[in-house]
């Protein structure tokens, strides 16, 4: 499949069916030193001692969301400060979308800006986390609320490494590409149906979705919101459970509250509605929440980053393939939204 580049503050290819061991290769030519960032349970399942070459540094991350920490960002600029990275060396992050976001983060901040490579292992990663430029780390506060728009040099997408998704994990994934599905190509949807059968033009598709939306609003001025389609409540839903959900899991909650929102604003068909609980159910995700919890989670969703002022704003939908933004959204809104998707 040929690439797809990006343009924002600088243009960059996304590439496909790329084998990882001979990307890293080329990088590591290209720069004096690399510092290489992977989670542990990465470090021997993709055996990284073998890579030899002299000038790469590999630094073990902690797992998922709790690499995204300030202490461990603290670690990763030790870390550059004693390898000696300069500005014309670089940061490779391998893993999931937990590992992109902080490598990517650590570039932007180190020496306020070095370059780095994104080589995602998950579908999460693939079709989203890596994609469009957004790094950081997570506040006691709500997640992402430290981070910058500094996009890499590359983003390498090699779906060998799929084969070593558990079940669920792959499945987490699978949200954000019905997410993409819903908001811009109805396509996706249908070849999810056969998911792992078309796992390819699946994922091609899903990122072609984001970076057509990158391109023409790189720092989310507007246009860029509709990619966060699912994710306001979906991450108060991973705040409050203190990350023991996927983040896709959460989303998959949050996409149908997201619908069920869009319906009671008379804007979604209820039938619309229900292809969102059909096509999530598929992959097991859940599509219903616990009772009780909406004050809380609405004062998770306040200190979002996706907030404006003292309002709550969400994406929703007009029909498949048309987001919309729901801006005046009444509080017996949110509650009879909220109702719909409890247990």
């Amino acid at each position: 499949m040929k690439p797809i580049t990006i343009t924002a503050e600088h243009s960059y290819s996304i590439h496909f069916n790329r084998n990882w061991r001979d990307e890293i290769s080329s990088i590591a030519k290209a720069h004096a030193k690399v510092l290489l960032l992977v989670p542990e349970s990465l470090y021997e399942t993709f055996e990284i001692a073998k890579i030899g070459h002299h000038n790469i540094r590999v630094l073990k991350t902690p797992e998922g969301e709790a690499a995204k920490t300030q202490e461990f960002l603290s670690k990763i600029w030790f870390e550059c400060g004693e390898f000696g990275l300069t500005r014309s060396d670089c940061i490779i992050g391998i893993g999931g979308g937990s590992t992109t976001d902080l490598a990517g983060f650590a570039a932007a901040s180190w020496l306020r800006g070095i370059a780095w490579h994104a080589i995602p292992t998950t579908l999460a990663g693939m079709v989203d986390a890596a994609i469009g430029g957004k790094t950081g780390i997570n506040s006691e506060h709500g997640k992402n609320l430290i981070g910058a728009f500094h996009s890499p040099k590359s983003v390498i997408i090699d779906v060998d490494f799929l084969a070593t998704l558990s079940e669920r994990d792959f499945n987490a994934g699978m949200a954000e590409v019905i997410k993409a599905g819903f908001i811009a190509d109805p396509n996706i949807l249908t070849l999810s149906l056969d998911a792992k059968e078309n796992i390819g033009e699946i994922i091609w598709r899903s990122v072609k979705v984001k970076a057509d939306v990158v391109n023409q609003d790189f720092k989310e001025s507007k246009l860029r919101e509709v990619l966060n389609y699912g994710h306001t409540l979906g991450h108060a839903i991973e705040k409050h459970e203190n990350y023991k959900l996927r983040h896709g899991e959460a989303v998959a909650i949050g996409l149908v509250f997201a619908a069920e929102l869009s319906n009671i604003a008379g804007k979604l068909a209820v039938q619309d509605v229900a292809k969102h609980r059909e096509f999530l159910a598929k992959f097991n995700l859940p599509i219903t929440y616990k009772s009780g919890e909406l004050k809380e989670l609405l004062e998770i969703m306040a200190g979002d980053k996706k907030s404006r002022g003292s309002n709550l704003r969400f994406i929703g939908l007009a029909k498949i393939g048309e987001p919309i933004w729901l801006e005046s959204v009444t509080s017996d809104q949110l509650e009879q939204a909220y109702e719909r998707i409890t247990a």
